[in-house]
């Protein structure tokens, strides 16, 4: 970096001869400081300062001699009054200003500024890497070479790698494991440029209107919309575009896919905020439409007790009427779908054969 051709210009003075506080410069005062903190246990993100403050940093406390505790007391005194005298502390530089702004202010205007100053974000610029969805993490490794995508599986946590690498096709997932066993050997600056060019691409991307992708919205329309609407708007996209359709159809989880999508254990949560005629109305409703292993799945899957009251309650209300089973079922599935949103149940993976079976069912 073109930092660090300034190394040699960098000068560290040692102490005066007297030990006076007043003859300490504030680059000696501030090593002085610094290393009092870190040998109280202080945890300082000295890794965010400017590589060139770093350097002078280093080449400072090299050159300290050791502080007697006179120097060393009036030294943190001052420092703890200047602390104590502060009203108000704002960050240093555009990309300080902009990150206390986040939130506040037109990401475009954010966006833009960042680009023309060439400020990128405070912080490891892995980190906007590792919290980007799987499906733009998916997109990002197969636009980058095999070894940039090593290095980007290598910096994500070992679950979200091993799951983004189950989703890139067989040919690309083989390149990229195997270029993992040539990193042994990659610089740390390397990594970083690398994160740091990665993080300003996140950074640039056009603002979209909407945050949920085309398929996530199309399928969370069709879920609540009725049956016979959806499977013929189904049949139309998949002639239309087959893979967006197939997409599609893999998000749709309706009340029939209940047994194939959530796990016995998530039940009980899933109903828990139910109300229980709702409940009722919408079991009642999947026993008249050919749904009777639905409402088997969900009976033996919450306890006696419940089980016992509900059947009790289904033969109570009698039949009932198509549309309003139809109304109570979704009323479940709204309560189903936000907990999988919130990250409160998981849906369960299965295979293309699978899948493909549950919705000719």
């Amino acid at each position: 970096m073109t930092e660090l051709t300034a190394v040699k210009q960098i000068k560290a003075t040692a102490l005066p001869e007297s030990n006076n506080k007043s003859h300490l410069s504030p680059k000696q005062k501030a090593v002085i400081v610094i290393k009092f903190l870190i040998n109280h246990g202080a945890d300082l993100p000295l890794d965010q300062l400017p590589e060139t403050l770093q350097i002078d940093l280093i080449h400072q406390m090299a050159a300290m001699p050791p502080v007697d505790q006179s120097t060393l007391a009036d030294v943190i005194v001052e420092f703890a009054n200047e602390l104590d005298s502060v009203g108000l502390f704002f960050s240093n530089g555009l990309a300080g200003a902009l990150t206390d702004l986040e939130g506040k202010i037109s990401p475009a205007m954010a966006r833009r500024l960042r680009k023309e100053a060439g400020v990128r974000q405070i912080g490891d610029p892995w980190d906007s890497v590792q919290n980007l969805p799987l499906d733009e993490l998916g997109q990002l490794m197969r636009s980058e070479s095999t070894e940039v995508a090593s290095v980007i599986l290598s910096k994500l946590k070992t679950s979200k790698a091993a799951e983004l690498l189950g989703t890139l096709p067989g040919d690309q997932a083989r390149r990229i494991t195997y270029a993992i066993s040539l990193t042994g050997n990659i610089p740390p600056h390397a990594v970083d440029q690398i994160g740091s060019s990665l993080a300003a691409q996140i950074a640039n991307k056009p603002e979209k209107a909407f945050e949920d992708t085309p398929v996530k919205r199309l399928g969370s329309i069709l879920n609540v919309s009725a049956a016979n609407i959806r499977d013929t708007l189904l049949s139309g996209l998949e002639e239309d575009d087959q893979t967006i359709g197939t997409q599609v159809r893999s998000y749709i989880f309706t009340f029939k896919h209940i047994p194939q999508k959530l796990q016995a254990s998530d039940i009980p949560k899933c109903l828990r905020s139910v109300d229980k005629t709702v409940l009722a109305t919408a079991l009642a409703g999947a026993q008249q439409a050919d749904m009777s292993d639905v409402a088997t799945y969900l009976l033996e899957s919450m306890s006696k007790r419940m089980a016992d009251n509900l059947r009790e309650d289904i033969t109570e209300l009698g039949k009932v009427k198509a549309r309003e089973g139809e109304v109570a079922m979704k009323e479940i599935m709204i309560e189903i779908r936000r907990l999988i949103d919130t990250g409160e149940v998981d849906i369960l993976q299965q295979s293309e054969e699978e899948e493909t079976t549950a919705f000719e069912s």
